[in-house]
């Protein structure tokens, strides 16, 4: 039996984010790759909003060491997806965000995603610990 799909209350914090015209595939919905870029788009936007991270100067960053994703139903231009976010586990240097792509106003996700960063040294590329404000940020996601 499949897992139902998760609804908006699952979620800590929201994203509003404008499908394209370019989104849609030939079959009139839009391709799966565009997922990935949403869930992309979701979490980075979040923690450059938080503070935790400047993509051009942060001493570390989070590298994506695994993805995945499950599709329930379709979605298409013009559709306005609302990203929802939440962390499943935070460890020493890695955390696991998941995301919820909801379709409009509609109360159960379309498609639902996760992340997983390992957060490196921006020189060096080994990983570092999460602490300090990136950790306390990440905290506000978990439920």
């Amino acid at each position: 039996m499949a897992a139902p799909r998760p609804t908006r209350d699952q979620f800590a914090a929201f994203r509003p984010i404008q499908t394209r015209w370019m989104d849609n595939d030939m079959y009139g919905h839009m391709n799966n790759v565009v997922h990935y870029s949403l869930f992309d788009t979701a979490v980075n936007g979040w923690l450059i909003e938080q503070g935790v991270l400047d993509p051009m100067t942060s001493d570390s960053y989070g590298l994506v060491v695994e993805t995945g994703c499950r599709y329930f139903a379709e979605m298409q231009f013009p559709d306005v997806v609302h990203a929802g976010l939440r962390i499943a586990r935070i460890g020493s240097s890695s955390v696991r965000f998941e995301v919820g792509l909801f379709r409009n106003d509609e109360p159960e996700a379309a498609a639902e995603g996760f992340f997983v960063h390992v957060y490196v040294d921006r020189a060096t590329h080994r990983p570092v610990p999460i602490e300090g404000a990136r950790r306390a940020a990440f905290e506000t996601l978990c439920l």
